[in-house]
């Protein structure tokens, strides 16, 4: 297994070589935008990196306007998405963004619900199934992944269809949905697909570390080490370049794991470019939602940019079933596991594994970097300026009391608006649109 992984290594440095080539020129292209925004002369919005900005118009093809739209629409639906799932609770139906990143859409089960998130600015859509109930359905299946017959991919929550999928392999539709049988009525769809994924290991992706003769990728940096995918290395594994020790590892079941490096070696908040030396401040870990837009950054194919399809995903790699992912239509290769996937600014997680390329198109997971920084007690180590903080003391917001857009208002602040007094009901960051009448979910009239 050594002997083979050298060869897989020397391999897929020529590949590298290759596709990094290509990638750069493809970011070149005028018809891609240029780092300072693309030629209609639109500039990366405050806290993306230029790198990113331009990536997103050439994956998503979209102008420069779009893609600033495309990223406001992907950061309001973050916060409503925070918001709703607080106060709404059991009966929270999820949130995404709709395919042409215009508009948030929220699953509610009742009227009141329904008019909670129209005053967020978001489209109520009823649901059956609460996000709850289809995340228990997912951890059903989980519980059996043992079970799983070789015919099925894996399987994963999907707000938008209200369902849980389970991928099945071509002629094994039958087997599918003989693992699904004793899931609730109607939470459950069996679908075809010639999916096969495989973890990339053997990679350099943000930046290149090595476990003996094989390769792997930094995915974000912590105190003391950075996080990485859990295929990599076990625990106590030694790493090279730089030098440090595995501290965790979690493969199969979750694929994730924690590196604590030597002495000499500074951890920094910053995921590599691959332009020019250029890198990519990372300003936290905000969650983002379903349809967001998403990049990922990788040595063999630079960087990728997507749409978040589904989270909660479980897929079945020959090494066993890995769930907790989150799924991607950002293609990756070879030598990009590992890496880093951001939106915006915020750090989203580490690239598992996937199916397919960058030239046919493909399906990729990544494990979110939230559940690795709470699996170990980590702290993400930031750069760049991140999104306001939620106060968490209650009181009057500095400034006075009269509400007003870009203030941060703790649970039990008063305000005025319009003449009258509210009460603010949900710690969160104000904007245009979440007027105290407009957002009963967020204050109430004293």
């Amino acid at each position: 297994m050594r002997r083979r992984s050298a060869t897989m290594a020397v391999a897929l440095l020529g590949t590298a070589a290759t596709v990094l080539t290509f990638t750069l020129t493809a970011q070149a292209d005028p018809g891609a935008g240029s780092a300072s925004g693309g030629p209609a002369g639109v500039a990366a919005p405050d806290g993306v990196a230029p790198e990113m900005f331009a990536a997103l118009q050439r994956d998503l093809r979209l102008t420069p306007t779009q893609a600033r739209a495309r990223l406001d629409t992907d950061a309001r639906a973050g916060r409503v998405q925070q918001v709703l799932r607080a106060t709404l609770g059991s009966r929270y139906g999820g949130a995404w963004v709709a395919p042409d990143g215009t508009a948030v859409t929220v699953g509610v089960t009742t009227a009141a619900d329904a008019a909670t998130a129209r005053g967020l600015g978001a489209v109520p859509v009823r649901v059956r199934h609460v996000e709850q109930a289809l995340a228990a359905v997912v951890d059903r299946l989980d519980r059996r992944a043992s079970d799983a017959p070789d015919g099925v991919a894996g399987w994963y929550a999907d707000l938008p269809t209200n369902r849980v999928v389970v991928l099945a392999r071509p002629d094994a539709e039958a087997e599918a949905e003989a693992f699904a049988t004793g899931t609730p009525a109607g939470t459950v769809r069996v679908q075809t697909t010639t999916e096969d994924p495989r973890p990339y290991a053997d990679v350099i992706g943000g930046n290149a570390y090595y476990i003996g003769s094989s390769r792997c990728s930094i995915g974000f940096s912590v105190q003391g080490g950075f996080v990485t995918a859990g295929h990599c290395g076990s625990t106590g594994a030694r790493t090279s370049q730089p030098g440090g020790t595995f501290r965790g590892s979690t493969f199969p079941g979750r694929d994730y794991a924690w590196v604590q490096v030597d002495a000499g070696n500074t951890p920094r908040g910053l995921v590599n470019a691959y332009s020019g030396g250029s890198t990519v401040a990372v300003a936290g870990s905000t969650e983002a939602a379903v349809g967001a837009a998403v990049c990922r950054s990788g040595s063999t194919t630079g960087w990728r940019c997507g749409t978040i399809q589904q989270k909660n995903a479980s897929v079945t790699y020959p090494e066993g079933t890995v769930s907790g992912l989150t799924r991607s239509n950002a293609c990756a290769e070879p030598g990009d596991s590992g890496g880093s996937w951001l939106a915006g600014n915020q750090a989203q997680g580490v690239t598992s594994g996937g199916s397919g390329n960058c030239t046919s198109g493909a399906t990729m997971y990544f494990q979110p970097v939230n559940p690795i920084l709470a699996a170990y007690g980590l702290s993400l180590i930031t750069s760049g300026p991140g999104p306001t903080p939620t106060p968490t003391a209650t009181g009057t917001p500095p400034g006075g009391t009269t509400w007003q857009a870009g203030t941060g208002y703790a649970t039990g602040a008063t305000v005025t608006y319009a003449g009258q007094s509210y009460r603010c009901l949900q710690g969160h960051t104000a904007q245009v649109g979440w007027e105290p009448p407009n957002v009963p979910a967020l204050w109430q009239q004293v």
